[in-house]
């Protein structure tokens, strides 16, 4: 059932790039906005079809108990799990935006193939995502203690966002960034939209933006002709792709606090991040006014550890609808995050403007 969903995503991304953005341009909050809607429509519309395939057990769906509570899901049940994880992951997501727009600030990325960057980027993490999947749902069908692992690297992490300063290491001082210069030939300047150039061919002649004039690259000019070279355009997507390896090492834990099961898992985290690129370009530029963002996915990710380590407890506590009181909470704190984010905001400008 995986490999059917993955032919449907591949050809939403195939109309995404082949259709509306074959040629390259500078993304508008407008269209952004509009792409981000089709996405969120499309990814609360897929809980309609989880419902009915786990109701009616279509394709081989809902076979066997969800590894995490070790029982059989329902349709109501497997629906309100995809949308918890659908949720989380969203929000999870979110940060990733303020560690792309800095990547995209230090390799001086021209906004007109910044689309084409995170659209590729997007591609590896499908894979790399569901590489971890499969491994982490081996490992708590196989060893169920390893939920309670999870648990308490999440609880970690959210800590870790609540008391320390984030990372300010430039990208471009990157160990990967670094390791890709000593082994690759890297050309000086961008060279439209293309990863790589050969020396000599017509696209390394080509400007870095419509309409500007062609510089002169000096390490593309030392290269011997028909030399392979990668662009820092190439840079800042290797970039893109470990940025979200390390964010999904905290995401995909906190998934396996609602659902173990591999389709919900997969298809939860595959909407999320689809949505990623065009609320980039929704949110870049006014993410710094939200404030509060970050404790909020730290509260985020602190509720879900503590879930993981207490669940039946708190099953026992609350009773068969957990997971629509942890849907419930989740929305919440992210409410009052982006709220109280809003509140400081207005007051901020209100004491400017005295």
């Amino acid at each position: 059932m995986i490999w059917l969903f993955l032919v449907f995503v591949f050809v939403l991304l195939a109309i995404d790039l082949g259709v509306f953005h074959r040629k390259s341009h500078e993304v508008s909050v407008r269209e952004a906005l509009a792409w981000s809607a089709v996405w969120v429509a499309l990814g609360l519309a897929f809980s309609v079809f989880v419902y009915f395939s786990y109701e009616h057990h279509w394709l081989g769906l809902n076979d066997i108990a969800d590894p995490v509570d070790r029982r059989m899901n329902t349709g109501r049940t497997a629906a309100l799990k995809y949308l918890t994880g659908y949720v989380v992951e969203k929000s999870l997501s979110v940060d990733n935006i303020f560690v792309m727009a800095m990547i995209f600030g230090a390799f001086a990325v021209p906004r007109i193939y910044q689309h084409r960057v995170l659209y590729w980027g997007i591609l590896g993490a499908l894979v790399m995502r569901g590489v971890m999947i499969l491994a982490g749902t081996a490992l708590i069908t196989r060893f169920h203690w390893i939920i309670y692992i999870f648990g308490l690297f999440l609880i970690f992490t959210a800590l870790k966002m609540l008391l320390m300063k984030g990372d300010e290491t430039e990208p471009g001082e990157n160990f990967v960034v670094r390791m890709a210069r000593r082994f690759f030939r890297i050309t000086s300047n961008y060279h439209g939209k293309h990863f790589m150039v050969r020396a000599g061919s017509p696209q390394s002649l080509q400007a870095p933006e419509p309409g500007e004039p062609v510089v002169p690259d000096e390490a593309l000019e030392k290269a011997a002709a028909g030399t392979l070279m990668l662009t820092p355009l190439a840079l800042a997507l290797v970039m893109i792709e470990v940025t979200d390896v390390v964010f999904a090492v905290d995401s995909i834990p906190a998934i396996f606090a609602i659902t173990a099961d591999p389709f919900l898992v997969f298809t939860s985290n595959v909407f999320a991040i689809l949505g990623l690129r065009s609320l980039y370009f929704v949110l870049s530029g006014m993410i710094v006014k939200f404030r509060y963002l970050t404790p909020s996915l730290a509260l985020v990710l602190l509720v879900v550890g503590v879930k993981m380590l207490i669940a039946e407890q708190l099953r026992a506590l609350v009773g068969e609808h957990i997971n629509l009181y942890l849907l419930a909470l989740i929305m919440t704190i992210l409410g009052v995050g982006v709220g109280a984010s809003i509140v400081h905001q207005k007051r901020a400008d209100r004491h400017a403007n005295r």
